[in-house]
C-alpha cells in the first residue's frame, strides 16, 4: 500500500482487569469499552481509476510477477458487471442498509457513478458550509457491494472496502532499483521545468494544517449543514419524523416545507452553540416568519428533537431546572458511553434514573492510562471523522484536545529494511483487487455457502489466492505449450532450409555442367542451360524465404523466452505484505479474517462520516468523565440477576470486589442493559463468574440474535519511553510480520501523544494468543521489533509499560462486535429490539398490556454505526427517546398522549 495512504480502521479496545503494568495508575488497571472506528484502513479506503476490463486483461497478460486475481474468471466478471451494477447496488443498499440513516443512503444513490471515499479527505472537513454542503455529502462514504466499472466498489477501512483500481504490472527487480524515481530517468531540461511547475503550484496551493493548535472541527453554518451534521436528509422527512407527525405527512406539500424549515432552523440554532440549551421560547424570536406563525408546530418539533437527542445533549448549561417531580424509574446496566448518554436523556426528561457499573471507573471500553505527563488511551481511540458525528458536538462542549491523524504509514519488513514503494502500492492494489473479486463472488455470483456452511472473507480470500495461482500455473503452461509449437515450426522450416539447400546445390551443379558445354551450342542445349538457370533461381527466392521465417520464428522465441511469465502468483515477500494489510484488515473488524461473514461484513460502510480521522491527545476518558458529571452511578456493583415483569423489573447486585458481600435490589420501571456484547454472550451460555441471569430467561430470537452476532478482540502495548527515537512527524509506522500465522503480531505502531508513548497493535488470531503470555514476554518482544526496525543501540528501555487483556476482561469479554459468518445487519437490529415480559417466539411490536420493561443498547445495537464510540452515544439517545415515549408519552404527538405505563412506587 501507498506510503502515503490513511490508516482507517475500527479503534482497538484496550485492557482488562487482569492488565499488568510497571507503575500503571490505578484508572488504568481496568480497561473498557466502546470503540472509535477508523475503519477501512490502508487496505479498504483506496481509490483509482477503472480500466476497460479487456486492457485490464491485456496488461495483465504482458506483466510479469503479480497477477491480478481479476485476470481471467474475475476479468470477464467485471466485464458482465457492468451491465447489472445499478441493480445490483440498489439490491446491496436496500438489504444492508435499513433502518435509520436516511440522509447516507440518499448520498449513496447520489454518488453511484462519481467520487469514492477517501477517509483522510479534508474537503469533508467543512461539509457544514451551506454553499458547499450538497456537494461534500455526495463526496461521503459509500460502498458498493459490487465491482463493477459502472459503480464504486469496497472496507478499506474502511473501515476497510475494495475499490477498483489499475491493472498491476508488476516485476521482481532488486532494492536499487525499486527505489529509483522518475526524476532519475527525467533529463536535466525534463527536472527543470518540472521544478518550476511545483514552485507554482506550492504558490497557489495552501499547505495542509498539521500543527497542534489546528481546529479540527466542522465548520457549521447554513439549514443544509445542520441537517448533514445531525444525518438528517435538508430536503425530507425521514422515516421516524413520518410516523411521529402523521398530520404533516398526510397534509399539503407546503405544511412538509415548513415542518423541514422549522426542524432544519432548530438545528442551526443548536449547532450554532452548543454549550447553551435551545428552548421554544428563546428559539422562536429566531425563526423567521411566516415559518414562526405556528407556534403550537414549532413547539411539537423542539420537542421531537429534543427527545430523540438532535437538540439538548451532551454537556451544556441548562435555562430550565429540571423537574423536580420525577416521573418513572429507570435501572441502566453500565456507565459506558451508551449507558451515560441515556441517563443524561432520560433526567432531562423527568425521570428518576440509577446507573449500577461493575467497574470502579466510568467509560466502559473507553479507558485511558494516565501517569505523570505519561498519556495511552487503552480502548477507543479515535473520533472517525466529524461530518454527522455527534462527538463534534461533545467536543465543542468538553476539553477535547483533537488532532488529526496523518497519513503517511511507512512499512518496515523483519530486517529493518523499508518496503519499497513501488512494492508497497502494488500489493496494496492486489489486496483490493482481491476484496473486489470476493465481493463479485458473494453479490454477484452468490457464492455464499459451501456444504450447507455460510463462507467467511477469510475462506473466499484464500480461495480465490489459489485460484489465481493456478491460474498462474496455466498461464505457465500455455507459455511453454507456445514455445514448444513456435519450435516445432522452427524445425519443420530448417528442415525445409536443408532440403532446398540440396535442391540448390544440385541444380547449381546440373546449371554449371550445361553452361560449360562446347559452343556453339545446339538451341536444345541453350534451353536447358536457361530452364536449369530458371529452376536455380525459383529455388534460391524459396530459400531466401525460409530464411525469413526463420528470423521471424527466433525473434518470436526470443521474445517469450525473455519474457517468461511470473513462476508464482506471490512471492513470500510479497505474501508477507499481503498479509500485513490482512492483519489491518483483520485490526479494523476485531477478529480474525476467517470468521467475518463473506456478505455482510462490511453492511455499514455506507454510514462512514465524512473529514479527517483524529485523536484525542488528552484521552478518550475525558468525554465519559464529563457526561458523568452529576448522574446516581453506583461503582464497583455488579449486577447478578435482572427481573422484569409486567408491574416493573428489579435489578439485583453485588459488591464487584466481593461477590459474597450483601446484595442489594434496585427497583424500577424499566432497565436499560448497555452490557457488553461478549457478556451477553456468557450470560446466553450460563457460563462465566460473573454471568447475569436474566428472569424470566431471554426470548429465543433475542438468545439467537446474541450468538450469531461476532464479538472480536484486539489488544494494545503501551510503551512510554524517555525520549522519541522515531520520526516524531509521523503518526504510523507498520512492521511486516515473517509469517502469516504471526501477522497480526505487533503489526501496527501508533505515535498520537504530546509525550513519546508508542502504541502497538496486536490484532488478529495473535490478539488471543497473546492474552496468555506473560507481560515481560510480549514487552521484550516488542522492543525487539523496535531495535530490529531503528537499531539496537537507538531504543532504549520503557519507563513505563501496559498490555491489554480485552478477551479476559470479566466486564467487557472482547473489544467490539462484527458481522460473522451466518450473522447480518439484520441480528444489530434485533438486539435493539427490547424485551417484554411475555415475549413471543419472535420479536415484534409490543401488544397492548404486555410493553417492554427490558431495552438494550451499546455499540453492539446499532446497526448503521456498530463497533464505534458515536455508535453507542445514538445508540444511548435511541434508547432513551423509546423508553420516555412509553412511560411519559410523546409530546410531539397530536394530540398530546398520556403516559400508558404504571410507575413503581
Amino acid at each position: 500500500m501507498s506510503s502515503n495512504s490513511v490508516i482507517n480502521t475500527k479503534m482497538p479496545i484496550g485492557s482488562t482487569n487482569n492488565n499488568s503494568s510497571s507503575g500503571n495508575s490505578s484508572s488504568a488497571n481496568q480497561p473498557s469499552c466502546n470503540n472509535s472506528n477508523l475503519r477501512g484502513d490502508r487496505n479498504s479506503s483506496v481509490s483509482s481509476n477503472k480500466k476497460d476490463g479487456q486492457q485490464q486483461q491485456q496488461q495483465q497478460q504482458n506483466s510479469s510477477g503479480i497477477t491480478s486475481p481479476v485476470s481471467s474468471s474475475v476479468t470477464s466478471m467485471n466485464q458482465q458487471q457492468q451491465q447489472s451494477s445499478d441493480t445490483a447496488n440498489s439490491n446491496a443498499n436496500n438489504e444492508d442498509n435499513r433502518g435509520g440513516g436516511e440522509q447516507q443512503q440518499q448520498q449513496q444513490q447520489q454518488q453511484q457513478s462519481g467520487r469514492k471515499r477517501s477517509y483522510s479527505s479534508d474537503d469533508a472537513e467543512t461539509a457544514n458550509n451551506s454553499a458547499t454542503t450538497s456537494t461534500t455529502s455526495a463526496q461521503m462514504s459509500t460502498s458498493s457491494v459490487s465491482i463493477s466499472d459502472g459503480a464504486d466498489s469496497r472496507r478499506t477501512s474502511r473501515r476497510k472496502k475494495a475499490r477498483v483500481s489499475e491493472p498491476v504490472e508488476y516485476k521482481e527487480m532488486d532494492e536499487q532499483l525499486a527505489n529509483l524515481s522518475e526524476e532519475d530517468y527525467a533529463s536535466e531540461e525534463e527536472k527543470e521545468k518540472k521544478n518550476e511547475k511545483e514552485k507554482e503550484k506550492m504558490k497557489t496551493e495552501e499547505p495542509e494544517a498539521e500543527s497542534e493548535n489546528d481546529d479540527p472541527t466542522v465548520a457549521i453554518s447554513g439549514l443544509e449543514g445542520a441537517a448533514f451534521q445531525s444525518r438528517l436528509p435538508y430536503d425530507k422527512i425521514t422515516s421516524q419524523e413520518a410516523a411521529c407527525f402523521p398530520d404533516i405527512l398526510q397534509g399539503p406539500p407546503t405544511s412538509q416545507k415548513i415542518f423541514l424549515y422549522i426542524r432544519n432552523r432548530l438545528l442551526q440554532l443548536w449547532l450554532e452553540n452548543p454549550k447553551l440549551q435551545i428552548t421554544v421560547e428563546n428559539c422562536l424570536p429566531q425563526i423567521e416568519p411566516p415559518y414562526n406563525s405556528d407556534g403550537p408546530l414549532v413547539m411539537r418539533i423542539h420537542a421531537y428533537l429534543d427527545r430523540y437527542g438532535y437538540i439538548n445533549f451532551g454537556v451544556f448549561k441548562r435555562l430550565k431546572p429540571l423537574p423536580v417531580k420525577k416521573h418513572g424509574r429507570v435501572v441502566i446496566i453500565g456507565a459506558g458511553m451508551a449507558g451515560l448518554t441515556a441517563a443524561r436523556q432520560l433526567i432531562s426528561f423527568g425521570m428518576d434514573v440509577t446507573i449500577v457499573e461493575a467497574r470502579d471507573r466510568v467509560g466502559g471500553r473507553v479507558a485511558t492510562f494516565r501517569k505523570g505527563n505519561y498519556v495511552a488511551d487503552l480502548g477507543a481511540m479515535v473520533v472517525t471523522g466529524l461530518g454527522g458525528n455527534p462527538i463534534t458536538v461533545c467536543s465543542r462542549q468538553i476539553n477535547m484536545e483533537l488532532h488529526k491523524i496523518k497519513q503517511k504509514c511507512p512499512l518496515y519488513e523483519s530486517n529493518g529494511a523499508t518496503v519499497p514503494k513501488d512494492k508497497d502500492e502494488m500489493v496494496e492494489r492486489e489486496f483490493n483487487r482481491l476484496l473486489e473479486a470476493t465481493s463479485y463472488l458473494s453479490h454477484q455470483l452468490d457464492c455464499n455457502f459451501i456444504n450447507g456452511k455460510p463462507l467467511s472473507l477469510g475462506q473466499s480470500l484464500e480461495a480465490v489466492i489459489k485460484l489465481q495461482e493456478k491460474h498462474v500455473k496455466e498461464k505457465q503452461c500455455e507459455h511453454q505449450r507456445n514455445i514448444i509449437e513456435l519450435q516445432e515450426k522452427l524445425r519443420k522450416n530448417q528442415t525445409l532450409m536443408v532440403e532446398c539447400k540440396e535442391r540448390v546445390e544440385d541444380l547449381h551443379r546440373q546449371w554449371k555442367t550445361a553452361s560449360e558445354s562446347k559452343t556453339p551450342r545446339d538451341i536444345t542445349a541453350d534451353f536447358l542451360v536457361k530452364s536449369k538457370l530458371r529452376d536455380l533461381n525459383a529455388v534460391c527466392k524459396e530459400y531466401d524465404v525460409l530464411i525469413e521465417q526463420q528470423k521471424e520464428i527466433d525473434e518470436k522465441l526470443q521474445e517469450l523466452e525473455s519474457s517468461p511469465p511470473s513462476d508464482v502468483y506471490l512471492s513470500s515477500r510479497d505474501r508477507q505484505i499481503l498479509d500485513w494489510h490482512f492483519a489491518n484488515l483483520e485490526f479494523a473488524n476485531a477478529t480474525p479474517l476467517s470468521t467475518l461473514s463473506l456478505k455482510h461484513w462490511d453492511q455499514d460502510d455506507g454510514f462512514e462520516f465524512s473529514g479527517s480521522h483524529l485523536t484525542v491527545r488528552n484521552g478518550y476518558s475525558c468525554v465519559p468523565v464529563a457526561l458523568a458529571e452529576g448522574l446516581d452511578i453506583k461503582l464497583n456493583t455488579a449486577v447478578r440477576q435482572i427481573r422484569y415483569s409486567a408491574t416493573g423489573v428489579e435489578v439485583t447486585t453485588t459488591n464487584a470486589r466481593n461477590s459474597s458481600s450483601n446484595s442489594m435490589t434496585f427497583k424500577g420501571d424499566a432497565v436499560l442493559c448497555t452490557l457488553p456484547l461478549g457478556v451477553l454472550k456468557d450470560c446466553v451460555r450460563g457460563n462465566g463468574v460473573n454471568a447475569v441471569q436474566f428472569s424470566p430467561p431471554l426470548p429465543d430470537w433475542k438468545t439467537a440474535a446474541i450468538q450469531r452476532l461476532g464479538f472480536g478482540n484486539l489488544n494494545k502495548v503501551v510503551l512510554c519511553f524517555d525520549r522519541m527515537f522515531w520520526d516524531p512527524n509521523a503518526n504510523l509506522f507498520g512492521h511486516v510480520g515473517s509469517t502469516t500465522a504471526s501477522r497480526g503480531e505487533l503489526f501496527l505502531f501508533w505515535n498520537l501523544y504530546k509525550a513519546p508513548v508508542l502504541l502497538a497493535l496486536v490484532a488478529g488470531e495473535a490478539a488471543a494468543i497473546m492474552e496468555n503470555v506473560s507481560d515481560d514476554v510480549i514487552i521484550g518482544r516488542s522492543i525487539a521489533v523496535l531495535k530490529g526496525i531503528f537499531g539496537n543501540n537507538a531504543v532504549p528501555q520503557p519507563k513505563e509499560t501496559l498490555v491489554t487483556r480485552w478477551r479476559a476482561d470479566p466486564w467487557a469479554r472482547g473489544s467490539y462486535s462484527y458481522v460473522a459468518a451466518g450473522s447480518s445487519g439484520n441480528d444489530y437490529d434485533l438486539m435493539a429490539t427490547p424485551v417484554c415480559p411475555n415475549s413471543a417466539a419472535t420479536g415484534g411490536p409490543p401488544q397492548p398490556g404486555n410493553l417492554p420493561r427490558l431495552f438494550f443498547a451499546g455499540e453492539h445495537t446499532i446497526r448503521n454505526y456498530p463497533a464505534t464510540v458515536h455508535g453507542a452515544l445514538l445508540s444511548g439517545f435511541r434508547e432513551a427517546g423509546r423508553i420516555a415515549d412509553q412511560f411519559l408519552g410523546a409530546p410531539y404527538a397530536l394530540p398530546q398522549r398520556p403516559p400508558v405505563a404504571t410507575h413503581v412506587t
